[in-house]
């Protein structure tokens, strides 16, 4: 197992070493009702029970090959920095510079990395982005 630190909480810090990373692949939103889901062999990336249902977030092909409804077909961007679960405005600042250029976003937070769940055809454009805030945050020390 991974040795668990608190990762960085410094905004400035996080932003200048964010290392976005596009992944292969395309994802998609699904939700079951948890009894349903059981009966499935799914190897989703993300989950999250809510009263409506478990939402899934599961390969693009995957999803498919099981016959599932799902919702935004999407690509992930890993933030390859180990942000702090408490750290302050670090989704604040990046969702913000993705939204002023039309991307929409579903941000999704681990122990180690938050990820960008992003329109398949926006990845590129949310890449550029993503890389003018890394650039702006070294000018801005």
């Amino acid at each position: 197992m991974a040795k668990q630190t608190n990762g960085e909480a410094n905004l400035l810090t996080l932003l200048q070493n964010m290392r976005p990373e596009l992944h292969d692949g395309e994802y998609v939103f699904c939700v079951l009702e948890p009894a349903a889901a059981a009966d499935l062999c799914l190897s989703p990336i993300g989950q999250f029970l809510e009263e409506e249902g478990w939402t899934l977030i599961l390969a693009k092909d995957e999803a498919e090959a099981n016959h599932l409804d799902s919702a935004f077909p999407c690509r992930k961007i890993t933030l390859k920095v180990h942000s702090s679960l408490d750290a302050i405005g670090f989704l604040a600042v990046v969702t913000e510079k993705l939204a002023q250029q039309g991307i929409s976003v579903n941000a999704t937070s681990a122990f180690f990395h938050d990820h960008l769940f992003v329109p398949s055809e926006r990845a590129d454009d949310a890449m550029r982005v993503l890389g003018d805030v890394v650039k702006q945050s070294h000018r801005s020390q």
